[in-house]
């Protein structure tokens, strides 16, 4: 089984802010295949399905998202998932908005919900989709990621949530490789730019 985990923070007030990226991949999956994420378990909501035919479950912690690895880790226990198999999807500044990025494996690069999976699993070999959310003005960063999209920022985002689900469903239909030599190109303005 491969797991899915979007980062974010529960709540009304946080639904479509950049720091919710994660959890809006994850809705994305699960309307495209038509998966429940309703469960609560594990501190988090969570629903299980097949995508391109592979056994997935969907994530998504409950614990706000500096906590996110206490979700990640009781998930990876329980079901007995290696961290090579959790896939884990969110939010990244330093990429424009609607740009995304796939890596196999690395640092936290600043992001409080990845440091606490880091700690929580013990390794950064967990593969990862990063959804770009614009840099924010010095000093901003909080009000930043806690923010709303507007404008054109609002559709680009749209656009990167249905990329990033593009590139999950490619890592399930072929592998890896194959999703970051197609999605990790620069996009400007609904095109792309190698």
């Amino acid at each position: 089984m491969i797991v899915i985990v979007g980062l974010g923070n529960p709540g009304k007030k946080y639904e479509m802010t950049r720091h919710n990226m994660g959890f809006e991949v994850i809705d994305e999956l699960a309307s495209r295949y038509n998966i429940e994420v309703e469960k609560k378990q594990l501190k988090a909501l969570v629903g299980k399905g097949a995508i391109a035919g592979c056994p997935v479950m969907l994530v998504k912690p409950q614990t706000y998202m500096n906590l996110s690895g206490e979700s990640v880790r009781a998930v990876a226990d329980y079901y007995k998932v290696e961290p090579e198999d959790i896939y884990v999807i969110f939010d990244d500044v330093s990429l424009d908005v609607g740009q995304i990025r796939i890596r196999k494996k690395g640092s936290a690069g600043g992001h409080n919900g990845i440091k606490s999976i880091i700690a929580h699993l013990g390794t950064q070999e967990f593969p990862r989709i990063k959804v770009g959310v614009g840099e924010p003005k010095p000093g901003d960063l909080i009000d930043h990621v806690l923010g709303h999209f507007h404008g054109d920022d609002l559709l680009e985002s749209k656009e990167g949530i249905k990329r990033a689900a593009d590139a999950m469903e490619c890592i399930l239909k072929e592998d890896i490789a194959a999703a970051m030599n197609e999605y990790n190109q620069k996009k400007v303005k609904g095109s792309v730019k190698a």
